[in-house]
């Protein structure tokens, strides 16, 4: 896979506006109106449920699960439920990859697998329960969908996550695994900056493209910030 594509940081933003976001991107690449488009985000406390459904594997009430500050949204991608939340970084690559929906999910493992070396990890994909592990313990989620030949949704990197919040959910639906985040991996808190420049190297080095300008140092909270070509 090679093609040009642009990285969007929309910052902290709530799912639903993410969401909008992202449909509307989506539409904008299959039409040919926008070039690919990678976007990063983080979310207030939010689960989601893939198309495998998962209301099953939710621990709590879902009364329950709102009243713990939990939103929660049925979405197009494949998977079971998930969290994302505040100190996890979530990214939804919008590529053109036609019907190579495999292979496409073996280079974001690649990307994952990548960027987590360079802090001295060796993590691993799983054909069988897209994500990348360490051990036995889950550092990222990857739950996609694909619409007119383009990819939307993505991948959840728990870079400081407060773990705590899994305990409502039964991740991705996998009984007797963990999760893990890199602070935690790393004895250290990891912040954003530390891994945003080494995921898009990563990107670059997986999707065969050149490797652009960078996101400035940082992950906005509020406002986005300008595109930037890769």
């Amino acid at each position: 896979m090679r093609f040009d594509y642009r990285v969007r940081d929309l910052g902290r933003l709530p799912y639903r506006d993410a969401w909008d976001i992202q449909l509307a991107t989506h539409a904008a690449v299959a039409e040919g109106r926008e070039a690919p488009t990678l976007l990063l985000v983080e979310h207030p406390p939010v689960l989601t449920f893939g198309r495998k459904g998962g209301r099953a594997h939710l621990l709590v009430a879902e009364d329950e699960a709102q009243a713990r500050g939990f939103e929660l949204f049925d979405v197009e991608r494949g998977g079971d439920v998930t969290y994302h939340g505040p100190g996890q970084l979530v990214g939804y690559p919008i590529f053109p990859i036609g019907r190579r929906v495999r292979d496409y999910l073996r280079a974001l493992e690649d990307v994952m697998v990548r960027t987590f070396a360079g802090f001295g990890l060796a993590t691993s994909g799983s054909p069988g329960y897209a994500g990348v592990w360490l051990g036995d313990e889950k550092l990222v989620a990857i739950g996609v969908a694909i619409k007119r030949n383009v990819s939307f949704h993505g991948f959840a990197m728990n870079v400081h996550t407060d773990l705590e919040r899994f305990d409502a959910i039964v991740p991705c639906g996998l009984h007797g695994k963990g999760v893990t985040s890199l602070s935690r991996a790393l004895g250290r808190h990891v912040a954003f900056d530390e891994v945003v420049p080494p995921l898009l190297e990563a990107f670059a080095a997986a999707f065969h493209a050149s490797c652009g300008p960078h996101l400035p140092p940082g992950h906005a909270t509020a406002s986005p910030r300008k595109d930037l070509a890769v």
